[in-house]
């Protein structure tokens, strides 16, 4: 069969192609390790307030590395060269974990146990608990970095983490659902419908969290840290 007029071959070697593959592989090992450190930090937490406090304030963990495809189908919609260290540069929710709470009170001791640990530097907040996106989205993003030591040395590796509460992710659950299924194209309507769950959602996140002082007293929640993020010099997450 003829090569179509203007095309090139495809001429890589087979070493070639496991040399791509080896490489981008590690590329992707470096952000598991580093998600890994997020969530051993997240679980010592976790453990330490349920033996010194008995109180949980994460109702569930979970995270993940973006896959090839993902990561490929960004790198296009941003325009950006596709190269490792540009990547690494721009792109910097490649690893994520997301972290939900019982209240937005422990959504924000939870972030500020994490993000003033020594070797845990912040890259980037953006609070949209305390400013929800216009249709009613609300999580506290952090970008944070993480030393990984590998046998070549040290790696800073970026980490997204959100917290949020039940209420918070179920409604971004159903947002992301609604979404999907009219390929971004959502009628008014519903977009109004959303933003009313939104409010509700908050609402009773206030309710149950006043119920939660009532019996058990601010003791688990530490000092009130609301509002006070990004901090100064900070610049919003792209999401």
């Amino acid at each position: 069969m003829s090569m179509p007029t203007g095309e090139q071959p495809f001429t890589a070697t087979l070493a070639e192609m496991r040399a791509m593959r080896d490489e981008f592989q590690r590329f992707l090992l470096e952000y598991r390790f580093g998600l890994q450190e997020v969530e051993t930090k997240i679980t010592i937490l976790r453990d330490e307030f349920q033996l010194m406090h008995d109180y949980n304030p994460i109702e569930h963990v979970s995270s993940r590395v973006k896959t090839p495809d993902s990561l490929a189908e960004k790198v296009a919609r941003r325009g950006i060269e596709p190269d490792f260290p540009t990547i690494r540069q721009h792109i910097t929710d490649i690893a994520g974990i997301r972290v939900t709470c019982s209240f937005v009170a422990d959504a924000y001791r939870l972030f500020d146990l994490l993000t003033t640990q020594d070797d845990i530097t912040v890259r980037a907040v953006k609070d949209y608990i305390a400013v929800p996106k216009d249709n009613g989205y609300k999580s506290l993003h952090a970008i944070v970095e993480v030393p990984v030591f590998l046998s070549s040395g040290r790696v800073d590796v970026p980490v997204e983490v959100q917290f949020r509460t039940i209420a918070m992710d179920f409604w971004a659950s159903l947002e992301h659902k609604i979404y999907y299924k009219y390929d971004k194209q959502v009628p008014s309507p519903l977009l109004d419908s959303l933003r009313d769950a939104a409010e509700t959602a908050a609402e009773l996140d206030e309710r149950m969290e006043r119920l939660h002082r009532e019996v058990h007293g601010r003791e688990v929640h530490g000092r009130e840290v609301h509002g006070r993020y990004p901090r100064p010099g900070e610049t919003p997450v792209e999401v």
